[in-house]
């Protein structure tokens, strides 16, 4: 099945509960015409299909979605195509019509479909569709009711309009490399990126958000409306504690490691046989683990006993804990901790995470069927929960312009008007 990376069998075969036939969709009967690409806009409209909305994605025909390259590693098909592990993230669920939309009929073709949409997701630079015909405004004449999103590094307004946007300056310029990584003066200090896209997937689920709203005022109203999602906007908001001590105190806040800026202990010990991530949320869980460690004298000293007063005095606190914490195991600090009510973990590694029982109990792997050749696709699950209409997965990601000739014969256009073939 793939090419540069192992089978599945990581914890990932173990496929969510099969979907009673009866249970409804939440979104049944929304349709969602995606001309988004990478991970931002497919984000949010993967989770729109999971949730039973009909998502039609728009391709580049002969490239489609950037993503398909950016491998390795990458999943071989049945007719010898072969798409990087990366676009499978975001692309369940999901039939792709691969469109010209620089040419009249690819156009004439989009603004039909969306003729009958009731969302429209993009990601092009600001006004790059207005060329085709395909803006908001040009489409709201023929569907006043869509609700169209726009999904920009920087908004639809503002000096940085204009820019295009990627996740990892927005991770710069948001804020968010300043307090992550290690403090000034330590080894290794330097501003860190998240390991993960952060700002494209905190814009996706936005832009679910925004959507889910404007569907519900749809409904009532029959009102459409043009939704401006900024990558930047985004990844400010989720800086959440860390902007808003900034605000109240005037002090921009520093890196910090693992450590938190308002709670004490609050970070990664070395133990002794790797490290511990402890988790003291309030002074009743300190003098609990005081009294664990076998140091009860720190849960009554002015200095350590209320949280106050372990963030002033952070330095002399954690000194006092590192060989306290390296003298046991991690094993053996998380049983006796959590005996004692103490939050506290491992540091997982990703084949630690899926073999985890309770990740596994979870369902939050799953394997669907890639094609008729029997090969399955190992996947993460969607982590709604929803007792009455929870997500499905009723198609792996799509290949290439896989339903290109059923969605054009939809709505009586004739495929090889638009330029559909890879020779082209």
């Amino acid at each position: 099945m793939t090419d540069n990376a192992a089978q599945s069998g990581h914890g990932a075969s173990d496929a969510a509960p099969p979907r009673q036939q009866d249970t409804p969709h939440a979104l049944d009967g929304v349709r969602v015409l995606d001309l988004s690409r990478v991970l931002a806009g497919p984000w949010s409209t993967q989770i729109l299909a999971d949730l039973g909305a009909e998502v039609i994605k728009i391709e580049r025909p002969g490239a489609g979605d950037d993503t398909r390259s950016w491998g390795p590693p990458f999943v071989q098909r049945q007719d010898g195509a072969r798409d990087a592990a990366y676009y499978f993230v975001a692309n369940r669920n999901k039939r792709s019509v691969a469109l010209d939309i620089s040419q009249p009929e690819g156009q004439a073709a989009v603004r039909q479909l969306a003729a009958s949409a009731h969302v429209l997701v993009e990601n092009f630079k600001v006004g790059g569709l207005a060329a085709y015909g395909l803006d908001y405004n040009s489409l709201k004449a023929i569907n006043p009711a869509l609700v169209y999103c726009s999904v920009t590094g920087f908004g639809q307004s503002g000096p940085y309009a204009p820019r295009a946007g990627y996740d990892f300056l927005i991770q710069g310029m948001s804020g968010l490399m300043s307090i992550t990584g290690q403090p000034d003066g330590s080894p290794g200090a330097e501003p860190v990126k998240v390991g993960v896209a952060t700002a494209d997937l905190s814009a996706g689920l936005y832009a679910t958000i925004g959507i889910l709203a404007a569907l519900r005022h749809a409904e009532r109203t029959g009102e459409g409306q043009h939704i401006d999602i900024s990558l930047l906007d985004c990844q400010v908001s989720l800086l959440a504690n860390q902007a808003q001590n900034y605000l109240a105190s005037g002090q921009p806040p520093r890196r910090l490691g693992n450590a938190h800026p308002n709670v004490v202990p609050y970070q990664v010990f070395a133990v002794a046989d790797g490290h511990l991530i402890l988790a003291v949320g309030n002074d009743g869980q300190f003098q609990r683990f005081c009294a664990e460690a076998g140091v009860p004298e720190l849960a009554s000293d002015a200095r350590y006993a209320t949280n106050a007063a372990r963030v002033e005095n952070r330095d002399a606190l954690i000194a006092t804990l590192r060989p306290v914490l390296a003298a046991r195991t991690g094993a053996d600090w998380i049983a006796s901790l959590e005996a004692a009510g103490v939050p506290c973990g491992p540091i997982n590694t990703l084949d630690q995470v899926f073999a985890d029982a309770h990740i596994r109990a979870r369902n939050m792997a799953i394997t669907m069927p890639l094609d008729e050749g029997g090969n399955t696709l190992p996947l993460v699950a969607n982590p709604l929960r929803m007792s009455r209409t929870p997500p499905s997965y009723r198609m792996a990601p799509p290949g290439l312009g896989e339903h290109t000739l059923e969605v054009l014969a939809q709505i009586e256009r004739n495929p090889a008007q638009y330029l559909i073939t890879d020779s082209e």
